[in-house]
């Protein structure tokens, strides 16, 4: 029998009786990050990465979690358990699963270039990796950070030189905060919608070297917000802000943007390729690493990707789950 198996409830390890990031609500939960799709309400226990309790906490309310450093090891009925680095955001992980001379790891989402804020993305040598591949195309190679918070950058000095705020759409945990940090120095202050401003708060308890940043509130007007950028989800974006704002301009911070059409679709004026999964080098660079002859590969272009690998000698298959794949894109 696999270590891991795929049942109603999500990715089940039989012989352990627990579950990796569930989809319906079970009694023991392993949790690799923080995000919706992969941390669901319901469950009677989580067990996380312990940079995650914060932001677990801050999500979930009051729950039963447990937390676990990096690399430490937990048994449940002779399954050995732990947590690396996945590099995806602040606190998230690749679950190492190992009993009866198998090793198995869930990488839960990961990208393998650091951000200067998550933990960065560790290798984990195993049999069998499940991996997602949410860009999983070859035309998606990510440029090189500096570039990108440069180019966004150079648009907020040009929109504050202009009496223009500029407003940066972000998924509200993850994204947001590795761009608060890559853009600390500036032209003026940052504002955050309430959403984003909750996970700053978890983040910064969690250990996380990240800048002070205001709230976006309805007291706020045109005046107090020229010049100023502003980080918001794209569905908390409402006509209230339009109306607010009158003179702006929009972009989305996205791996998505990497091709015209998205930002058409997404209706802003500019689109800043950043993502926080592998890019297809990130993903075979992942593969390579962790030394496994069994590839799993999940939610994305998990076809094309599980081809590659097959007509590039590795055992490749596809498995089907409930992981949405926009979640901190």
């Amino acid at each position: 029998m696999d270590l891991i198996v795929e049942n109603e409830n999500g990715l089940y390890v039989p012989e352990a009786d627990v579950y990796l990031d569930p989809w319906r609500k079970v009694k023991k939960a392993f949790i690799s990050h923080i995000h919706a799709d992969h941390c669901r309400y319901g469950n009677l226990q989580y067990i996380c990465p312990r940079p995650s309790l914060p932001i677990l906490k801050k999500r979930m309310g009051p729950v039963s979690v447990h937390g676990l450093d990096y690399g430490e090891k937990t048994t449940v009925r002779g399954i050995e358990f732990s947590f690396h680095p996945a590099g995806h955001i602040p606190g998230s992980a690749q679950i190492r699963v190992a009993g009866q001379g198998r090793v198995w790891v869930y990488s839960g989402d990961y990208k393998t270039r650091s951000d200067g804020l998550s933990q960065p993305f560790e290798p984990v040598k195993c049999d069998t990796f499940i991996t997602e591949c949410t860009f999983g195309l070859p035309v998606y190679k990510w440029p090189k950070q500096a570039e990108v918070y440069r180019s966004i950058l150079e648009w907020w000095n040009e929109n504050k030189q202009n009496g223009r705020a500029v407003v940066l759409q972000a998924y509200s945990l993850g994204k947001a905060q590795r761009l608060i940090h890559g853009l600390r120095e500036g032209p003026g202050p940052i504002f955050c919608h309430s959403a984003v401003q909750q996970m700053n708060t978890a983040v910064r308890k969690a250990g996380f070297d990240l800048p002070k940043t205001r709230p976006l509130t309805k007291k706020l007007g045109k005046e107090d917000l020229k010049g100023a950028l502003i980080i918001i989800s794209p569905t908390a974006f409402t006509g209230h802000w339009t109306k607010v704002l009158k003179t702006y301009e929009t972009a989305s911070a996205s791996g998505w943007m990497l091709i015209r059409e998205a930002k058409r679709r997404r209706s802003v004026d500019r689109g800043f390729v950043v993502s926080d999964h592998a890019d297809w080098e990130g993903l075979i660079e992942a593969v390579k690493a962790t030394g496994a002859e069994r590839i799993i590969c999940t939610h994305g272009y998990q076809q094309i990707f599980s081809r590659w690998l097959s007509e590039n000698g590795w055992r490749a298959e596809e498995l089907t789950t409930e992981y949405g794949e926009s979640a901190g894109d």
